[in-house]
């Protein structure tokens, strides 16, 4: 995973909480994965799409 272990991964786990705290991390995880998919999918339709002429 990118590289890192376990204690980097709950190093940044625990800094998440600290900065955000826990009630306002779910909100931030929901926004994040709705922003990945939507790019996600971006990435996806633009090599289905076909050509337009202007």
């Amino acid at each position: 995973m990118f590289g890192l272990g376990w204690l980097e991964v709950g190093l940044i786990a625990l800094a998440a909480v600290v900065l955000f705290g826990p009630k306002k991390l779910p909100e931030l995880g929901a926004s994040l994965g709705k922003s990945l998919r939507g790019f996600k999918d971006e990435l996806q339709g633009d090599s289905e799409e076909e050509p337009t002429e202007d």
